[in-house]
């Protein structure tokens, strides 16, 4: 985790609206298929230049609320990435995380750092 300045930048990728609740049952959770979507259609189109971000916003409330979550990079547009959208982020302060390694502990791990840090 760490606390960054960031200049604004675009991101292009695939949306879905979401909440804690429904990610916890498998016949109701989204957005381990949204990364698949965005793999199986972004990937062919990314460079070694590309990075790729998960974005969490649009939050209804705490953690019992929806939203959303947009699978994206910063090297696509929806010119060449049908049916996506395109997302200002602006410059300020961020809150980022990390993850690396074996999927899907990778993810999981780095969750248990996600809420570790917002329940401190």
């Amino acid at each position: 985790m760490s606390i960054n300045e960031m200049n604004g930048f675009e991101v292009t990728g695939f949306v879905i609206r979401t909440t804690n609740a429904d990610e916890v049952n498998s016949s109701t959770a989204k957005i381990g298929n949204l990364w698949a979507k965005f793999y199986t259609n972004a990937d062919p189109k990314l460079d070694e230049k590309s990075k790729i971000y998960g974005l969490y916003t649009n939050y209804e409330s705490d953690f019992t609320g929806a939203f959303d979550v947009i699978a994206c990079s910063d090297t696509l547009s929806p010119e060449i990435l049908p049916d996506s959208v395109k997302v200002n982020v602006t410059s300020g302060k961020y809150v980022t995380f990390a993850a690396s390694g074996e999927m899907p502990q990778a993810v999981i791990d780095l969750w248990g750092e996600v809420w570790n840090y917002f329940s401190s």
